[in-house]
């Protein structure tokens, strides 16, 4: 109510100052920001990521976190070794873009070639697959909070865009990061990493770049359900003002936030079914109908548990004005790892077990993942890693 009083009352100002307001379906405020062209080509961009059942493949990790994913199967984390599994994924199937719609990319990777000499951007836009880019350059400590952040990067971000967008990305990735404890997420965390992220979001669009907005809220505490989906109504509802006041066209943006699950040390389990309702309550509360999807992070869930809790919000019976898919890192790629543990016979059944969690992800974001019942152990692994940075 007090956001629509805002507007309301900055446009009947506008209107004593410079006569009556003007709407139109390309101008949703005084000075626009983007011209019609701009705005097409940000929608279709995004609902192409999104479109029937697709989702993101968030293949983004920087070096360190990579090592740290290598070194669990004993591999070492050298350039070859990075390059060589993610041209494992992005080759696995000829049918990947069914489920696939983008993939983000680390810098180092945006510029990487295929085992056929081929510049990964090219190999996934030859599959129809749109490619993205992170642009953040991470979490740094939020003076006067208890152990909190901000996401920093703004500065040099519009000429990191413009660069991005001309070597074959046409979307990006920023993640701010809060948590849940006695004394947070706080005020200043909410509306400090809101203001951030709307900013880089208007820096995209003007680039040419559909932002992925990704308030994180980590799942490390005791917290119940009903806490997390408290606090992740206020911090979706602070960053929707944030973007709105930005002037971000929310039509050529996609949102990637937390399920809303208890803490991982919460004694208390939930169904499925349960973290759905909680999920799609909150984000009916506070997210507008004008963006086009949902990319869910996977927050350290196991493999199945990601793609159950996804697939009970598209049986929810709660309208759902966007479409509700995935953006997924470990969630994606732990069973893959696991096939491959660094030995190039093991190739071909690495990529098998990412493109059979492909096609899960791909029937959840539609309601129509059937479990076979039984899974394997490493799609059944927690990916859990507490205060996860990457």
């Amino acid at each position: 109510m007090w956001l629509q009083l805002s507007i309301a009352t900055h446009a009947l100002q506008s209107h004593r100052r410079k006569g009556p307001y003007k709407w139109s379906s390309t101008m949703a405020h005084q000075f626009p920001a983007l011209s019609t062209e701009q705005k097409k080509e940000l929608s279709d961009i995004a609902q192409r990521i999104v479109k029937d059942g697709r989702g993101i493949l968030a293949a983004d990790e920087s070096v360190g976190t990579m090592g740290s994913r290598l070194k669990r199967i004993n591999v070492e984390n050298i350039e070859e070794n990075r390059r060589f599994f993610r041209n494992l994924l992005f080759t696995a199937d000829p049918k990947l873009n069914e489920s696939i719609g983008g993939v983000i990319l680390f810098h180092e990777t945006l510029y990487q070639k295929s085992s056929d000499g081929v510049l990964f951007p090219k190999l996934l836009k030859d599959q129809g697959i749109v490619v993205g880019i992170k642009v953040d350059k991470g979490v740094a400590p939020l003076a006067g909070t208890d152990g909190e952040s901000t996401t920093q990067g703004l500065d040099g971000l519009a000429e990191r865009c413009a660069q991005y967008k001309k070597d074959g990305a046409d979307f990006a990735k920023w993640r701010c990061v809060l948590k849940i404890t006695d004394h947070a997420p706080s005020t200043l965390a909410i509306y400090e990493n809101a203001n951030v992220l709307a900013r880089y979001a208007s820096i995209c669009q003007q680039n040419g770049l559909v932002p992925i907005v990704e308030p994180e809220i980590l799942c490390d505490g005791e917290h119940d359900l009903r806490r997390c989906q408290y606090e992740t109504e206020k911090v979706l509802s602070a960053v929707y003002h944030s973007l709105v006041q930005h002037h971000v066209y929310l039509e050529g943006t996609l949102l990637k936030p937390n399920m809303v699950t208890a803490g991982q040390s919460c004694p208390q389990k939930f169904t499925p079914e349960e973290v759905a309702m909680a999920t799609v309550t909150a984000l009916s509360r506070t997210v507008p109908p004008a963006v086009p999807g949902i990319c869910f992070l996977s927050g350290g869930q196991s493999e199945e548990e990601a793609s159950l809790n996804l697939n009970a919000m598209n049986r929810c019976s709660i309208v759902r004005p966007w479409r509700l898919s995935f953006s997924y890192g470990r969630a994606l790629q732990a069973s893959a790892l696991s096939a491959w543990v660094g030995k190039t016979e093991n190739k071909k059944a690495a990529q098998e077990a990412f493109a059979k969690r492909a096609k899960i992800n791909g029937l959840a974001s539609v309601g129509k993942y059937v479990p076979s019942g039984s899974s394997d152990s490493a799609s059944s692994t927690s990916l859990f890693q507490a205060s996860y940075s990457y």
